[in-house]
């Protein structure tokens, strides 16, 4: 009888988990706004539990990430020697000197000797500003609206859901075996895709544009990437400039800057798994040499 009981029990839970998977929803193509447009995932090199960053991959996003985001947007949780750290794009450290004299935002609140505050250049140590000392001045320039600062910003972003609390926790037990981690990367990049023209019978507000990957579809920040005038990347890049490609080089680069430690951090949790691996072997092997010499 408890064995029957038992059965039925597994029964309900493999037929449950069946329905779930069959369900019109993927986490792949997860609800992003109140339209129920579908964000999908992408291919990234640092998704899943083995995944690293490209190195070249995440140098090109920086080039998009200074010449389009910079005109608003800061990395206040990123210096410039981080630039060339392993694991992140690794510019040489002569450019990175370079790049952080050349900055055309300077360092702000310090005093000299005589106490009176005072505008620098910055050094490799230095955070990379962005154009706004506070945000006051972001909002008075930016009519209203409060440009974030990006060093978090894939983090702070994920894929909204809308699928039934049995598929959707099916799902992410789904996502937990397969180690899926980038919703905020498949997000920004469907944002920075996203701007087209208002379909019909939608009013856009004055100073707003159309997204379809924005919450309410209405974005005060306009079009960053613009599809006749990509981000140029040099010759030996050997990639083709398009929004597309300016669009998942960046987001990779700000994926980057949100978890710099990743390749670090995924290395060492494989060595570890196989040093627990390689302990329970031997744990196992001596219970059985121990408990092989009592007699039963």
């Amino acid at each position: 009888m408890k064995r029957s009981w038992l059965n039925g029990w597994v029964v309900a839970i493999a037929v449950a988990g069946a329905m779930a998977a069959v369900l019109p929803f993927s986490a792949a193509n997860a609800a992003g706004d109140s339209a129920g447009h579908a964000i999908e995932r992408q291919e990234w090199s640092f998704g899943g539990f083995t995944g690293q960053y490209d190195q070249a991959q995440l140098q090109r996003g920086f080039q998009v990430y200074q010449q389009v985001c910079t005109a608003c947007h800061g990395l206040k949780r990123v210096r410039f020697r981080n630039l060339a750290e392993p694991g992140g794009p690794m510019f040489p450290e002569a450019a990175i000197k370079a790049l952080a004299a050349s900055w055309p935002y300077q360092i702000s609140g310090e005093l000299d000797d005589q106490g009176n505050p005072i505008d620098r250049l910055p050094g490799p140590a230095d955070q990379m500003v962005g154009p706004y000392k506070n945000d006051v001045q972001a909002r008075a320039a930016q009519g209203g609206a409060l440009p974030p600062d990006l060093s978090l910003i894939v983090k702070a972003r994920t894929i909204e859901t809308h699928a039934p609390w049995y598929s959707h926790w099916f799902h992410m037990l789904v996502d937990v075996v397969t180690g899926y981690q980038e919703a905020g990367a498949d997000y920004l990049y469907a944002l920075l895709t996203g701007y087209h023209d208002a379909p019909a019978g939608v009013t856009v507000g004055d100073g707003m544009y159309y997204n379809t990957a924005f919450h309410g579809n209405q974005l005060a920040m306009p079009p960053p990437l613009i599809k006749d005038a990509p981000v140029e990347y040099q010759p030996e890049a050997g990639v083709k400039a398009t929004l597309e490609q300016n669009a998942r080089d960046v987001t990779a680069f700000l994926a980057w800057a949100s978890d710099p430690t990743l390749d670090t951090r995924k290395r060492l949790g494989w060595q570890v798994m196989l040093y627990l691996l390689i302990t329970t072997v031997l744990l196992y092997l001596v219970k059985r040499k121990i408990w092989s010499r009592i007699e039963h």
